[in-house]
């Protein structure tokens, strides 16, 4: 029990000495980590979040809009979920964007990523802004979801409707 405690003290000592948290020192830091029940989600503004919408490298990414409130957004989540489980040792990296509100996050975004099992990425864009942002994002985008972007270093396609599977696989294929 002793050797344990120590452990841990050494580990905790570590993460308050180095500032080793739970986001990747890559990605930029997060206004918030949400955490609950095993499920963590970082929130980010807008500006924090191009970090993952303007990667220029080989890998494909997958970036969609949604929120648990989105009856069409939970209706086509597990074709992401599809994508990026057959996907996950190839060069595609699927990541859901949540619109939920910040004072919901901990009450319905966690217990519903929990309860799906969602293994994709999730992170929440908390920047009230929208009007900001939207067009940012792309200039066609009335700010309906879902919504979501495939692109690969500077070919990028925007679509603002739902996906079954098989559309959405279509798409992430022409990329490859």
């Amino acid at each position: 029990m002793k050797k344990f405690l120590m452990m841990l003290g050494l580990l905790l000592a570590f993460v308050l000495i180095t500032g080793a948290s739970t986001y990747n020192d890559n990605e930029p830091k997060p206004l918030k980590v949400y955490q609950k029940d095993g499920v963590v989600v970082n929130s980010y503004d807008y500006k924090s979040l191009e970090y993952f919408l303007k990667k220029d490298n080989d890998t494909t990414y997958v970036i969609n809009f949604w929120a648990t409130w989105c009856v069409p957004c939970v209706e086509e989540l597990p074709s992401f979920e599809k994508l990026n489980a057959k996907y996950k040792d190839k060069k595609v990296k699927v990541i859901l964007v949540s619109l939920d509100m910040s004072k919901q996050i901990e009450s319905r975004l966690l217990p519903f990523i929990k309860n799906k099992n969602l293994q994709s990425k999730v992170v929440l864009l908390n920047d009230p802004d929208a009007n900001a942002w939207i067009e940012k994002v792309d200039k066609s985008w009335s700010g309906a979801i879902p919504a979501t972007i495939i692109y690969k270093k500077q070919n990028r396609k925007f679509f603002e409707r739902s996906f079954t599977y098989e559309e959405l696989e279509k798409e992430v294929n022409q990329f490859n």
